[in-house]
């Protein structure tokens, strides 16, 4: 059994605990007492290369990242160096997530904010839109065609956005096949752990051009941005490598400096 193999039954065990608290009528009558929304497509298309900037408390690679696990002040941080939008764990058994972790971090920043779990089922659409998530993570890995095409479905007809991952060319052709507009790649192969941005490179290509190409994991450099933005991604998600840094903000902002001061100076770098 591999580890993503895993993650998904524990997750599965998990949203069938909180179905028996929470009926899916209840949560049905919660996500549609919602009306506001923020545009997270919108907010990572603009201008050169947008940072969705990632709180995580812990990670299956890593383990404990941050003993001091703050979301409203890692969300500040975050919004303060730049970033146009957040990600926010909020699997429990690998990731010490939770919904609680995204709210906290909403309400401290205006930037969309896309929740990032392992959503297998309905219940946890619905889930994410009564928690205000703007978008929420649809691994194409996890999810067999027809499920993952009524998710999508199903996000966009509760007004939340979903970014669809995937690791290799079968998956992005699934994913653009099941009606995805924000494509993510994701340099880290979920079974083996190993990261490599060369997926990234890879695939890029066969993403049409009226769709949002993301690049996730293993971003660690201002000089990756740069070569993520030379082949024309309009947005990175970067996670362990801030949340490593002693100052999360701190260093997200040093990146953006550097790669906006390349930016400027190196005719190669393209920002849009």
């Amino acid at each position: 059994m591999t580890v993503l193999d895993e993650i998904i039954n524990a997750r599965r065990r998990r949203f069938e605990e909180a179905r028996k608290s929470s009926p899916l009528s209840e949560v049905e009558e919660a996500a549609a007492r919602r009306h506001e929304r923020r545009d997270f497509a919108t907010a990572i298309s603009g201008k050169g290369l947008s940072v969705i900037a990632e709180l995580k408390q812990a990670s299956p690679s890593r383990g404990l990242l941050r003993p001091d696990y703050r979301p409203r002040e890692l969300a500040q941080g975050y919004e303060a160096a730049g970033a146009a939008a957040l990600s926010v764990l909020t699997e429990e058994d690998y990731f010490r997530g939770s919904l609680t972790d995204l709210i906290d971090a909403r309400d401290a920043v205006s930037v969309p904010v896309l929740r990032k779990d392992f959503v297998l089922d309905d219940y946890q659409v619905y889930e994410s839109v009564a928690a205000c998530a703007d978008a929420l993570l649809l691994i194409v890995a996890a999810l067999a065609d027809d499920n993952l095409r009524s998710l999508v479905r199903l996000c966009e007809r509760l007004r939340i956005q979903a970014l669809v991952e995937v690791h290799t060319g079968e998956e992005l052709d699934r994913a653009l096949e099941a009606g995805a507009r924000i494509v993510g790649i994701n340099n880290r192969n979920l079974k083996t752990m190993e990261v490599s941005l060369e997926t990234s490179f890879r695939l890029r290509d066969r993403i049409p051009s009226r769709y949002l190409a993301v690049s996730e994991s293993g971003i660690k450099t201002a000089a990756d941005l740069c070569r993520l933005s030379d082949a024309e991604f309009h947005a990175v998600l970067i996670g362990e490598h801030l949340m490593a840094a002693q100052d999360p903000g701190k260093e997200l902002a040093e990146m953006l400096g550097v790669y906006w001061d390349l930016a400027r100076r190196r005719p190669g770098v393209n920002v849009r």
